[in-house]
């Protein structure tokens, strides 16, 4: 409740950081009712309506093979943001197990524990995505997996440190005399301290998510089309910028460049309130 409402007059102190919850908020609407609202079929090809212009038909124009870039858009919208929430779920749950046994353990656990996450971060995470997806395939599935494993990190990073910071704090202690287990401590007393800074850390990396899934289409490792996705669309009107069609890559990639970047804002001011509650 105390951290519901620091974040309540920290929003209302912040009006970027409100204006960009409040535009991610309407991505989520259209990822969940926009197929349901879509005029046309994202699928359905028009050969005679190829490579046409913004209209109000189309406000978006057509591409190469006459679809509506504006529906795809909203159906990718969806896509992707089922890839980053479940890529960054998963990655939240393996990475916050794995930094809060090394956090609170310490010793050969806080050993294992980094060695683990050092040897995933000794490779660029970009590039381990890659090689993760071109061994086990690029299902949908594995693309989800390739961007959890490389997000775990993260995670095990931020519990670490805060379990670190607060395993010799009173309260643990008064729990340990109370008779609890270390395991209990672990997941009543001390998790739940450390959600703040998981949420700015999720919600960082959500972003990163999203674009890493479109790379991945982007160099044909990732969603296969004609599945509409930011990163298929973009690399399928990259070739038509410079014949003068420069609508069909910039919608999906203004789209994409508009939910990272709110994401982003988003997370930095979540860590300004947080940062701005621990200093009082």
């Amino acid at each position: 409740m105390e951290f519901a409402a620091t974040l309540q007059d920290g929003l209302r102190r912040d009006p970027l950081t409100a204006t960009t919850m409040a535009i991610i908020a309407i991505i989520c609407l259209v990822a969940i009712f926009g197929p349901f609202v879509a005029s046309h079929d994202p699928l359905a090809t028009n050969p005679s309506m190829a490579l046409k212009p913004p209209t109000w038909e189309h406000p978006c124009g057509t591409d190469q093979v006459g679809r509506d870039i504006c529906t795809r858009i909203v159906y990718a919208t969806r896509l992707d943001l089922f890839i980053a929430l479940s890529a960054v779920g998963l990655g939240l749950v393996i990475g916050g197990i794995i930094g809060s046994l090394a956090g609170f353990f310490g010793g050969i656990v806080d050993r294992l524990a980094m060695w683990i996450v050092d040897t995933i971060m000794a490779f660029p995470l970009f590039v381990l995505a890659m090689g993760i997806v071109a061994a086990l395939g690029n299902s949908l599935e594995n693309i989800i997996y390739a961007t959890a494993i490389v997000n775990v990190p993260f995670y095990a990073r931020t519990m670490r440190a805060e379990m670190k910071q607060r395993r010799e704090m009173g309260f643990v202690e008064a729990a340990r005399v109370s008779g609890n287990g270390p395991f209990r401590i672990l997941a009543v007393h001390l998790v739940p301290t450390a959600i703040p800074q998981l949420m700015i850390q999720a919600t960082l990396t959500m972003g990163w998510a999203m674009l890493n899934a479109a790379a991945l289409s982007f160099i044909g490792l990732g969603i296969r089309p004609p599945t509409p996705e930011w990163g298929i669309m973009v690399a399928e009107g990259a070739s038509f910028i410079i014949t003068g069609e420069w609508w069909v890559a910039l919608f999906p990639g203004m789209t994409l460049v508009l939910v990272v970047l709110s994401l982003n804002l988003v997370g930095d001011g979540l860590r300004d309130v947080l940062d701005a509650r621990e200093r009082r």
